[in-house]
């Protein structure tokens, strides 16, 4: 440890290097002004187009950074009037490089990331400026168009109000603006997109992430989620409940020993009696012809269906879902056996250990359905459509930086989670606010008056005051003893971004009292004696003599403030992060500005009742101190201080134990998300869906052939069955056993197999190639959604449950990787299978049906991400719909032709 102090000090830190290395490319940028200055307007577009094609030639974005920054620094100058200072361009280089600038406020990160955008932004594969809030995007895209746009580069902003056009225009900018919950949720939008063209966002290059610290530590806890209802009301689930038990079990259900019989007397088993069969050994419930004629018209009765309507039409496929697991409830799902009821809830028994599973839920529909049987209130999930935490969304980008003004006590987060490493940048002047020593009293009350004795004090002298509170709760009270004393005071939170802007802006004006609750206002500069640009904007048409004496009462206003001590900062109480601390010191002292920041701290205060009231009570009380004293001591401090790193290491293991588990779901989420867009971008998946319908039927013929068995071992009555109810496929296999006696389990495979290939070309040719490729393609886009929702709910509830394994001494996180690698090889193999059955099953007679299946709309979509203590953020906004050109036409109505028929016998046909 001495020796690494020592060296420190000879050759200063890393940072401290670092910087040195920077400060001579600076130089050398700095030295390009001359030449740049000779430029005309018209010379800077050429440059940039100059730029862009050595980047085609081969050169790298290394190369052309200290003139492309020199190019930056003189379009500024021009448009903006601004000159990026010594200090910017290092941390425009520390964006560029991928590391994190942590600049103190005040000091111009909004101007200084206009280096590294635009030198990125010459790629041609798009620049993400990421901000906080919807105002702040705006704003600072606004305020930095005219400098991009003078060098021929285009701007973008992303705020949720946009159109599907605009939105994707934005994205096809150079550089485009954007919050970190819009740009998320684009993603997962895209993600769910049924053709190219519903895709607004281009694949992620480079970011650059304002407030990266908020981005991505404060909000990292949660992640963006979007859910929807599940599209059945449990009023579905009662009706078919009451209607199953018309429907009769087969007495005559295959026996095995009568299977190999009927075999070796080459006879055909008789067709099972009654509506379904079970198999209780697969638990599973198939549906005889007779049992699908007489669920369709219990389903027509009890109005759950039209009367012209199919179950097999592309609008019922759901309901043969239901049928199918209100059997399974009623006829393999046995209480206090597979389930117990509990306080009104169906709680899951585990067939191997007999514990019950407390949260956890069946999928496909079948939960509801026990608990319609069962007569329990059912309850209608919110399921989640899509999810992603802000951890794994910007890991996504290739190459990513951030600004901040407060970083550096998070940088060992940084490093390990997102590899950024933090560089502090030095101020452009020197930094001489007075950061004064922590007072601590010994109950609240002693804390507020002093707070307020504080703030009558700088208010009657004219020195503007902003008063930190970490709850809603303290910022009312203190507004209410300012009222009691007259004072007028202004009360932010975080809800209006573009008034809470502007009251932050003018927070600088003599004598004002601001009070913000957990720093709402971040991104905009607090000016002393208030903000001139905004106060000139507010006036209209206003004379060169007007102007003139606006700026001459800023001066003498900002004098004023000056004279009076700056801006004072006061923080009610501490709070659980140094961050956050910091981030409201920061406020004061910007640009080489007198201030003074100071805290109140009372042992009653959440901090300190968790972490060693008692035995600092005591000893106040020991030196004597009365209620109504302070004791103030850098001892104290450093107490305080230790408690918050604490507290700081408990919040990174819980955002690291959630990214652990997330990684899980996200390396799934990648593989469905990459299979999803190959699926788009492919105009006929005809041999993919080919190549996975052998597949699919060779892994169920093996069921019931397996591989290298004898003929005694086929279950043939059973592979008959499974055919004809789920796929609607009639073959009599013992009838290709009466005809070829030699055939062996490999012989006999690839003759259904060839049969089956038969079924299908007969199906595409009733149909049309054109159709059936459509169709193919929208059914297995459907499935993949619908069986990747059922799976993000399954993941839910293992992820709720598996913490408990703990107490069997087992690890949480290798069980759940465990069990969900094995539940996504299912989902994989199950998205085959579904995609194939409803291929099979559904009569495809026109374009409506491939319509209907294409462009199924998710309704009462809600977009959250729900931070610590925020209720969720929703949205109107739906996933777009596809919209029809002219009057649709049903396909009972009467066809515009004019010719009599119904549209389904006309024009309505498929040939």
């Amino acid at each position: 440890m001495a020796l690494n102090s020592l060296f420190t000090k000879v050759f200063g830190s890393r940072n401290d290097r670092y910087i040195r290395q920077l400060d001579k490319e600076a130089d050398h940028i700095e030295s390009l002004e001359p030449d740049m200055q000779t430029l005309s307007a018209e010379q800077f577009k050429q440059k940039t187009a100059e730029f862009k094609q050595r980047i085609a030639d081969g050169e790298s974005l290394d190369d052309i950074l200290p003139q492309a920054f020199a190019l930056v620094r003189e379009a500024a100058v021009r448009t903006l009037e601004m000159r990026h200072y010594h200090v910017q361009l290092i941390g425009g280089i520390v964006l560029h490089r991928g590391k994190i600038s942590e600049m103190r406020t005040g000091e111009g990160k909004t101007l200084m990331c206009t280096l590294a955008a635009y030198l990125n932004a010459l790629a041609g594969q798009g620049v993400h400026v990421v901000t906080v809030n919807d105002y702040l995007a705006q704003r600072d895209a606004d305020w930095m168009r005219p400098l991009y746009e003078y060098l021929g580069m285009t701007v973008g902003v992303v705020i949720p109000s946009l159109s599907h056009e605009q939105k994707r225009a934005a994205y096809q900018a150079d550089i485009t603006y954007a919050t970190n919950n819009e740009l998320g949720f684009d993603y997962l939008r895209d993600n769910m997109a049924f053709s190219l063209d519903a895709k607004v966002q281009r694949e992620p290059f480079y970011a650059i992430i304002d407030e990266v610290d908020s981005i991505l530590i404060d909000e990292a806890r949660t992640p963006l989620i979007i859910s929807g209802q599940v599209d059945e009301s449990p009023d579905v689930y009662n009706r078919i409940n009451k209607l199953v038990p018309q429907l009769e079990r087969s007495t005559k259900e295959p026996d095995p020993k009568e299977v190999t019989k009927a075999m070796l007397a080459k006879q055909a088993l008789p067709e099972p009696d009654g509506d379904f069969t079970v198999d209780e050994k697969s638990k599973q419930v198939f549906l005889t012809e007779q049992g699908m004629e007489n669920a369709e018209n219990l389903l027509k009765k009890h109005g759950l269906m039209k009367e012209n309507d199919s179950l097999y039409d592309s609008q019922h496929i759901n309901l043969m879902h239901h049928v199918s697991a209100a059997l399974k409830a009623h006829h393999l799902f046995e209480k206090d056996v597979d389930y117990i009821v509990k306080q009104g809830e169906i709680v899951i028994v585990d067939e191997f250990t007999g514990r019950t599973m407390e949260g956890r839920r069946w999928s496909d529909g079948l939960h509801q359905a026990v608990e319609a049987k069962e007569n329990v209130p059912i309850q209608k999930e919110n399921q989640t459509l899509a999810s992603i935490t802000f951890q794994n969304y910007f890991r996504l980008y290739p190459k990513l930086s951030g600004m901040t003004g407060t970083a550096d006590t998070e940088a060992y987060e940084f490093q390990s989670i997102y590899n950024l490493e933090v560089i502090v940048i030095p101020t452009h002047k020197p930094m001489i606010r007075d950061d004064q020593g922590d007072l601590v009293y010994f109950n609240q009350k002693a804390k507020f008056d002093a707070i307020i004795e504080d703030i009558k004090d700088c208010h009657e002298r004219g020195q503007p005051v902003l008063v930190g509170t970490a709850s809603i709760e303290v910022s009312e009270h203190i507004s209410r003893e300012l009222n009691k004393h007259k004072i007028k005071h202004n009360v932010l939170n975080a809800k209006q971004h573009e008034r809470e802007a502007y009251i932050v802006a003018e927070a600088g004006l003599p004598g004002a009292v601001t009070i913000a609750t957990n720093m709402a206002g971040r991104g905009t500069d607090i000016v002393l004696g208030g903000n001139l640009s905004m106060e000139l904007e507010s006036h209209k048409n206003l004379s060169e003599e007007q102007a003139k004496k606006i700026k001459e009462d800023w001066k003498k206003r900002h004098q004023q403030v000056l004279d009076n001590g700056g801006l004072r900062i006061i923080g009610t109480e501490r709070h659980e992060s140094r961050r956050i601390d910091n981030q409201l010191r920061g406020r004061a002292g910007r640009q080489g500005d007198p201030g003074s920041s100071r805290f109140y701290i009372s042992l009653e205060d959440n901090l300190m009742r968790v972490f060693g009231q008692s035995r600092m009570m005591d000893n106040m009380k020991r030196f004597g101190m009365k209620e109504d004293e302070y004791i103030e001591h850098k001892w104290i401090t450093r107490i305080i201080e230790n408690a918050q790193r604490k507290v700081e290491s408990h919040n990174f293991d819980i955002r690291k134990n959630l990214l652990e588990f997330d990684d899980v779901a996200n390396d799934q989420r990648l593989v469905i998300y990459q299979q999803r867009a190959d699926l788009l971008e492919s105009d006929d998946i005809g041999d993919y869906i080919a190549d996975i319908r052998e597949e699919v039927f060779h892994n169920i013929i093996r069921q019931y052939v397996p591989l290298e068995s004898v003929e005694e071992q086929w279950q043939i009555a059973s592979l008959e069955r499974v055919l004809a109810t789920e796929f609607g496929i009639e073959i009599n296999i013992v009838r290709i056993l009466e005809r070829d006696e030699d055939l062996n389990d490999d012989g006999l495979t690839d003759k259904i197999l060839s049969h089956i290939e038969r079924f299908f070309k007969e199906k595409e040719a009733l149909t049309g190639n054109d159709v059936m490729r459509q169709f193919e393609k929208a059914a297995y886009l459907n499935t993949l959604d619908q069986q990747w929702k059922e799976h993000l709910a399954q993941m839910d509830h293992l992820r709720h449950g598996v913490n408990l394994r703990s107490h069997a001494q087992k690890q949480p996180l290798q069980e759940y990787k465990r069990e969900s690698f094995e539940m996504f090889k299912d989902l994989l193999d199950r998205i085959k299978y579904e995609t194939i059955r409803i291929i099979a099953r559904v009569k495809v007679r026109q374009d409506e049906d491939v319509e209907a299946m294409e462009h199924r709309e998710n309704k009462n979509v809600t977009y959250q991400h729900q931070s610590a203590g925020e209720t969720s953020r929703q949205s109107d906004e739906k996933v777009e719909t596809f919209v029809r050109d002219g009057e649709k036409v049903g396909r009972n109505d009467p066809c515009p032709c004019g010719s009599g028929k119904k549209y389904k016998k006309c024009h309505g046909k498929l040939n």
